[in-house]
């Protein structure tokens, strides 16, 4: 029987799942007022399916049908049965490699949060630190944003900027951006559990908080 007082998250992802874990241990430690309901992955032998099991978490592989870069009308459906199902309040993208187009954004509107590595509006899409570092900016970051139907267009949420450093390769930076994104990615989700975030047009406003994204 679902727990009336818990903030279920349903985390989709594709690769090793440092954020799911980050915030599942959050969940765990008391500090982020939520609990993980059910872990979805692309992948069927992704390292999030294995971070979700070791931590006693339901952890589902659900083929992503035929395309390349997003879910099929089949596999969206079945992924959003799977969240339904799980009863989850918000869906939380954590490295997951397909674009959402359908039923699942209209179904949980304004409740599908994704972390990118970069300060959006520049460097959207694949494996922006190597972009950052080759456009030879001096600061980048991470960005907080709900999902929307582009390519990491949606309402930003929140940011947090991180230097890049003489003789940073792209690895170095990845890794110092990972840090950034395993602090802010939870404290994100603990204020929409708290009900202190919502969208007013393109404007993302965050009560009682120093914090406040156009």
């Amino acid at each position: 029987m679902r727990d009336p007082h818990a903030y279920r998250l349903g985390i989709l992802g594709s690769g090793k799942g440092s954020n799911a874990a980050a915030i599942a241990d959050a969940c765990a430690a008391g500090t982020l007022p939520a609990r993980v309901a059910v872990v979805i992955s692309d992948v069927a032998n992704a390292a999030i399916l294995d971070r979700a099991r070791e931590r006693g978490l339901e952890a589902l592989y659900i083929a992503p049908g035929k395309f390349r870069s997003k879910l099929d009308e089949a596999a969206e459906a079945a992924y959003l049965q799977a969240l339904r199902k799980a009863e989850v309040d918000l869906v939380v993208l954590a490295g997951f490699m397909r674009i959402l187009k359908g039923e699942i954004l209209r179904a949980f509107a304004h409740k599908v949060v994704n972390i990118h590595p970069a300060l959006l509006p520049a460097f959207p899409g694949l494996e922006a630190w190597k972009q950052a570092l080759e456009y030879g900016v001096k600061t980048t970051g991470v960005t907080v944003h709900f999902v929307d139907q582009g390519i990491d267009t949606g309402p930003i949420i929140a940011q947090e900027t991180t230097p890049v450093l003489p003789g940073d390769t792209a690895e170095t930076l990845h890794a110092r951006i990972q840090e950034v994104e395993h602090k802010l990615y939870p404290v994100v989700i603990g204020a929409l559990a708290r009900g202190e975030i919502w969208v007013e047009g393109r404007q993302t406003v965050w009560r009682n908080h120093d914090r406040e994204a156009a």
